[in-house]
């Protein structure tokens, strides 16, 4: 087995898709929109239900809104970004990104702001001129790898051989991975130990729930071949009593 292709990466960056999360950031806008207009009429009924002649604010509407436009800047630099975000369709709903220096999930992309929700449960307001950058995590596989530590004393291919056939089990029972495990060798020397790494490839956001499988099965497979992950070990000598 060679280690994996980048076609065979991408084959399921399209299998589920992004229509729902893309639904819900359209109907967002739509409402912010549809917010907006209705209160822009509502304004207008109630100036003209109290006899306010609204044609010489609607003339002068051109002359405030120069005024305004040079206070509002930001809120106009706001609402572009806004605009390209979903042109481009940078980021859904749902979708897990790095937007000005933080992670989370997408909530809303709004005319104004972004919402991202992080993984502690704060949810973040960032104004949408601040994204600079937009790392979307979300459209393809995500790469899923453990280290495992084995006695130098072991044999390393009865080790990697061992580690193969457990986590090839594993690709057959868990649909989340999209491609079969592959024990690349030994990585580092450490100082009681040398680690065994395991590659493999998996839908989108349960990478760290199959690295979590992946270190179970591993770790049981080894206990079963006799083969042990060694631990530091500390001797104490009693000076007094040897002396």
């Amino acid at each position: 087995m060679g280690i994996p292709s980048l076609a065979v990466r991408s084959r399921s960056a399209e299998k589920k898709g992004t229509h729902a999360g893309r639904a819900k950031t359209l109907s967002n806008i739509i409402k912010s929109v549809f917010g907006y207009a209705i209160l822009f009429i509502f304004i207008l009924v109630m100036l003209g239900a109290f006899d306010i002649d609204i044609m010489p604010l609607i003339a002068g509407a051109g002359v405030i809104g120069l005024a305004v436009a040079f206070g509002a800047q930001g809120l106009v630099s706001d609402i572009v970004t806004g605009f390209f975000l979903l042109l481009e369709k940078q980021i859904d709903v749902e979708d897990y990104v790095t937007i000005a220096g933080l992670d989370g999930i997408v909530e809303e992309v709004g005319l104004r702001t972004t919402r991202i929700r992080g993984f502690d449960g704060t949810l973040h307001f960032i104004p949408n001129r601040d994204i600079m950058s937009v790392s979307n995590h979300s459209r393809g596989n995500m790469e899923a790898f453990i280290d495992i530590g084995i006695s130098f004393n072991d044999n390393i291919n009865e080790a990697m051989a061992v580690l193969q056939t457990a986590t090839k089990k594993l690709y057959e029972e868990d649909e989340n991975i999209v491609e079969e495990p592959y024990v690349l060798g030994v990585t580092s020397f450490d100082e009681y130990d040398m680690k065994i790494r395991i590659l493999t490839y998996t839908t989108n956001m349960n990478q760290w729930a199959v690295e979590r499988k992946l270190r179970q099965v591993c770790k049981e497979a080894l206990d079963e071949a006799g083969i042990h992950i060694p631990l530091p070990q500390q001797i104490y000598t009693d000076h007094k009593a040897n002396g």
